[in-house]
């Protein structure tokens, strides 16, 4: 069945979308799943908190936003980025993946706005070098 880590890890909405809608389906059916959960709540309210609870509400394992982006510009030492790697498609950690996925739309549209810039600059500094031919 599931884990009280797992259930823990439900309750923060920090399990891959998979197993999020897994256990929210069997919930439906399982009367001592929801007796389970009922229990961990419970504990929460009460400020009862494992230290696996706490180690992910602090998220201590996550990368910083700063090693997403060294990431995605290809420069994250070998092994770090071997975590990383890890840490997004294995454990499916929500949060670093929805960091990641901001860091890749800002990313894709500095580089449009870029672009476009470095054009009108082309052509400003090349403007000046066009002459009408007034010899006609």
């Amino acid at each position: 069945m599931y884990s009280d880590t797992q259930l823990d890890a439900f309750l923060d909405e920090a399990l891959p979308p998979e197993m999020m809608a897994e256990i929210e389906a069997a919930m439906r059916d399982d009367e001592s799943l929801k007796e389970r959960l009922a229990t961990i709540v419970g504990r929460r309210d009460a400020g009862l908190h494992s230290l696996g609870a706490i180690w992910r509400r602090r998220r201590l394992t996550c990368p910083t936003r700063e090693q997403l982006g060294s990431r995605l510009l290809g420069v994250l030492d070998p092994a770090l980025d071997e975590y990383v790697t890890f840490h997004l498609e294995v454990v499916g950690c929500r949060v670093c993946q929805a960091s990641l996925a901001d860091l890749q739309q800002r990313s894709a549209a500095e580089e449009a706005t870029g672009a476009a810039a470095r054009r009108q600059r082309y052509f400003q500094s090349s403007a000046g070098l066009l002459h009408a031919d007034d010899d006609d």
